[in-house]
Formats: C-alpha cells, structure tokens, sequence
C-alpha cells in the first residue's frame, strides 16, 4: 500500500504519521462497517475507490500524453464489479472482454494519430486496476464467510505494510529496491514477512475456521504481492515523473497510492482461499 520500509535518515517516518494513522483508520472502519451492515455496500465502497483511483491515473497519463476518456473507463469499470459480484468470474471475464471492446471503439472516431498508445494505455488501466480489485468483489461473494474473507485479505495486507515501515524506520539499512524505491529496505521486508504470516495465521485459523499452514501461505504469498504491487505502482510514477497520484488522502497521497499492494494481493488470495479454505 505504499507505506515506505524506509532506512533511518533525517525523516525517518517520512510523512505525517498521525494524519496518516487516521485517514487509515477511518477507511477501515468504512470497510467493516459495510462488511457488517450489508456486504453488497462492500461493492460500491470498491466502486468508488476504484473509480477515484481510475480518475487519478487518467489524470497523470493525460499529462503524459495519453488521450484516455473517462465514459468506457467508468462504465467498464461500473459493469465489471457489478457483474463480479452476481455473477461471479465469468461474468466479469465477459465484462472485461467488453470493456476493453468499448475503449477501443471510443478511441476510433479520434483519429489514428496516437491510436494504438492511446488504446494500449487504456487495455492496461482496465486490467490494472478494476480487473484486480474485482477478486476482492469475489472474495466477498460467498454467502456465509464472505465478509470474514475480505476482512482476511485486508489484515494481510495491512500488516504487510505496517509491519514493514516500523521495522524499516527502525532497523533499515539495507537497500532492497534503491533505483526503483530508495526507502524501501530489506529489514522492512522482513518486518513485513513476519507480520504478514503472523496475521495470516491468526486471520485463516480464528475467522475462516481453517488450517494454520494455510495461514502461513496465505501470508507469505500476500506479502510477495504486496510488496509487487507497491514496486509497481512506484515504477509508474518513476516514469511518469510524479511523487503521489494525488493529494486527497492527508499522509498517504492519492487513492491510488493506498490501493497498489491490494490490488496485486486480490487476486492470489482469493484463489488460496477458494482452493484451500
């Protein structure tokens, strides 16, 4: 989720710590809040994450060049989740094969200039962004133990990350990633690593009633593709020559730049769950 495992230098933290803490602590509580009172609300809280962040990358990509349009992206993006939820993958496999058809459309009456980058672009928002959060829509689809699977998936990835920056801020010294994430370190990864099984454990033994192994590869496999989604996603504003994808969330940057290790994590944990839950 882009918390930096930063090495010890003149900010250790890096960012408003406080601000930070509670901006996450408030989306949590939205998330539960949804998962508790109605779990089909849970789909218009990805919904509308989603679509910021979309808004967000179109944005930057606008600046560099790319002429994307908000309307397929959006309504893609809309049908994609929806069909997630009620129907389950193939319908979003028919969706996405849809939007990636009425994006290529959109585009054509502009003209063949920039067409296949403009084009390619859009293909990549698709599959980057509402493609990988839908499997946290299939994760809560199940009746019964849907919600618990979801609050799984995020206890994960949250103790990924802040597992990693406490024991970076602290400990870190070791560069892991320094052309790509400077303040990323390989203590922080550590902490990451352990906090992530830790968690999986707990999460897979005391809310899915499931086997401590599975816990442990749950978070082990998490905190590989959060760790993924996080270099990714700093890779993309590396080239695009940008700190955050916005400011709206205080101490954290743009939306999107809280969904990174979660959109990378949806999908894998999902399938273990499905397979071994």
């Amino acid at each position: 989720m882009g918390l930096e495992q930063s090495m010890p230098a003149s900010s250790r933290a890096g960012r408003n710590v406080p601000a930070s803490i509670a901006v996450g602590v408030g989306l949590g509580a939205v998330i539960v809040g949804s998962l508790v009172w109605e779990k089909v609300l849970f789909v218009f809280v990805v919904l509308a994450a989603v679509l910021v962040a979309l808004d967000e990358l179109v944005r930057v990509f606008h600046n560099s060049g790319a002429k994307l349009s908000r309307i397929p992206l959006f309504a893609g993006t809309t049908a994609m989740l929806v069909a997630a939820y009620f129907g389950g993958p193939l319908a979003l496999l028919v969706a996405l094969a849809l939007t990636v058809l009425a994006s290529i459309f959109w585009r054509m009456p502009s003209g063949s200039n920039g067409f296949v980058r403009d084009v390619t672009t859009s293909v990549f928002l698709i599959g980057y962004v509402p493609m990988l959060a839908a499997f946290a829509i299939l994760l809560v689809q199940p009746d019964g133990d849907g919600p618990r699977r979801v609050v799984t998936f995020f206890l994960v990835v949250v103790a990924s990350d802040v597992g990693g920056y406490v024991v970076g801020v602290l400990f870190g010294k070791h560069p892991m990633a320094p052309t790509i994430s400077p303040k990323k370190s390989w203590e922080g990864f550590t902490g990451s690593t352990l906090a992530c099984i830790g968690a999986g454990i707990a999460s897979v033994v005391w809310l899915l009633d499931g086997q401590w192994w599975v816990g442990a590869i749950v978070g082990g496999v998490a905190v590989l593709t959060a760790t993924v989604g996080d270099l990714a996603e700093s890779m993309i504003k590396r080239d695009l020559g940008i700190k955050d994808m916005s400011n709206l969330l205080p101490g954290h940057g743009g939306v999107m730049d809280r969904l990174d290790s979660l959109l990378a994590t949806a999908p894998a944990v999902w399938l273990l769950l499905h397979l071994l839950v």
